[in-house]
């Protein structure tokens, strides 16, 4: 099942984050674990892992771009997948 990758909020003073650099790239294989996404903050730069085994579907946000925490970055789920649903 296709789920979102979402940019995480690293702390409590956290509210948006600048996606700076994905590692992978659409129809990329990832496992739990793997890095996949640079993100920084006005006190922090780290890398985000994945939180389960899939392929990246989808990537909804460009890097350089600021968003809320909590928005929706990326698509994982099976290859073929349909996740249109999610979009909504």
């Amino acid at each position: 099942m296709a789920t979102l990758i979402k940019m995480p909020k690293m702390g409590a003073t956290m509210t948006e984050g600048t996606l700076t650099n994905w590692i992978v790239k659409e129809g990329d294989t990832v496992e739990e674990g793997d890095a996949i996404f640079e993100v920084e903050t006005d006190k922090l730069s780290n890398e985000i892992e994945s939180y389960e085994d899939g392929t990246i579907l989808k990537i909804l946000v460009e890097e350089g771009s600021t968003v809320p925490c909590q928005t929706p970055v990326a698509v994982i789920g099976e290859e073929g997948e349909d996740y249109s649903d999610l979009l909504k």
